[in-house]
C-alpha cells in the first residue's frame, strides 16, 4: 500500500482526511491508485492504515454538486446558494464543487485527530439520511492548530468544540434573523463556531481561571486566534467575536475565507 503522503496531514499533521472533489484529478489518481477505478467513481469514504504508525487516512470521494436536484440532494433540503441566483460576491463565493455524504455509519468518522464529521453537519432535519456536508480541510487543519496553541499556553484540559459548523443556505436562512449573513462563509464549509469547553458542560471555559467566564476569557481566545494566524498566513480568516447572553456563553466565529476580517468587541 502506498503511504500517505505528510503533506496531506497539513500544516498541524493531524488531519486524517483528504476531501476530493469530483474535478480532483489528483486526488481521484490518489483513490485510484490505492482502491482502484470504481472507488474513484463512487462516492464514499476509503480508509487506509499508515505505516508510519499515525491514525487511519480517509480518502473521502465527494457527490458532484450536479446531484443537487432544486433545493435537494436526495431527501436532504439544503437550499440555494446565492451563487445559483447570481448573487456571488467573488469567486470565494461561488457554488461548492460537491458534497461529503454523512450517513448514520459515517458521521463518527475522524477527519482530524479531534474532529469528527458529525461535528460539523447543519443542526437540523435529524431523522433524514444520508446528509451532505460541505467541509474544507483547511478549517480542520486550522482548528486543530489553534487547540495545540492552547494547550501550550498552559491549558491544559483545552478543548474546542463546534456549536455551528456548516449550514445549508436553507438553514442559515432560518438563522438570519439571529444575526447571519446571507452569504456566511458556514455555507461553503470553512467557517466554525467555537467555544473552549474542556469540561464538557457546554459553555465556554474559564481561561483566564478568575473564577467567572466573560469577556476576557473571549479575549485570551481570540489571541489565540491570532497568534496561530500570524504564524500560518495562509490560513487567514474570519474572526467574529460573540458575546455571553442570556442564551450562550459567548463564542468565537472561526474562518479560513483568505483574507484577514474581523468584527464583534469584547
Amino acid at each position: 500500500m502506498v503511504p500517505v503522503p505528510d503533506s496531506l496531514r497539513g500544516q498541524s499533521r493531524r488531519l486524517t482526511a483528504r476531501f476530493i472533489a469530483p474535478n480532483d484529478g489528483e486526488g481521484l489518481r490518489m483513490v485510484e491508485e490505492r482502491f482502484g477505478l470504481d472507488a474513484a467513481r463512487t462516492p464514499g469514504v476509503y480508509t487506509i492504515p499508515d505505516s508510519a504508525g499515525y491514525p487511519a487516512f480517509h480518502y473521502v470521494v465527494m457527490r458532484d454538486f450536479s446531484s443537487k436536484v432544486g433545493a435537494q440532494v436526495g431527501d436532504y433540503r439544503v437550499g440555494y446558494w446565492p451563487g445559483e441566483r447570481g448573487r456571488s460576491r467573488n469567486d470565494r463565493y461561488g457554488n461548492p464543487i460537491g458534497f461529503i455524504e454523512v450517513t448514520e455509519e459515517n458521521q463518527d468518522l475522524f477527519v482530524s485527530e479531534h474532529f469528527r464529521l458529525r461535528d460539523f453537519v447543519t443542526r437540523n432535519q435529524a431523522d433524514v439520511w444520508p446528509k451532505y456536508l460541505v467541509l474544507d480541510e483547511r478549517l480542520l487543519d486550522k482548528l486543530e492548530l489553534i487547540r495545540a496553541e492552547l494547550l501550550r499556553s498552559g491549558h491544559s484540559r483545552a478543548k474546542l468544540s463546534v456549536i455551528s459548523g456548516f449550514r445549508t443556505p436553507d438553514h442559515n436562512r432560518t438563522v438570519r434573523s439571529r444575526g447571519a449573513s446571507a452569504d456566511s462563509r458556514h455555507q461553503y464549509g470553512d467557517a466554525a463556531d467555537v467555544i473552549v469547553d474542556g469540561d464538557g458542560n457546554g459553555k465556554m471555559d474559564d481561561l483566564n481561571r478568575d473564577g467567572r467566564v466573560t469577556s476576557r476569557d473571549l479575549a485570551l481566545f481570540v489571541q489565540i486566534v491570532e497568534r496561530v494566524e500570524k504564524q500560518y498566513p495562509e490560513l487567514l480568516g474570519g474572526l467574529g467575536i460573540y458575546r455571553a447572553t442570556r442564551t450562550s456563553s459567548g463564542y468565537l466565529h472561526i474562518d479560513t475565507r483568505g483574507e484577514r476580517v474581523r468584527w464583534g468587541a469584547y
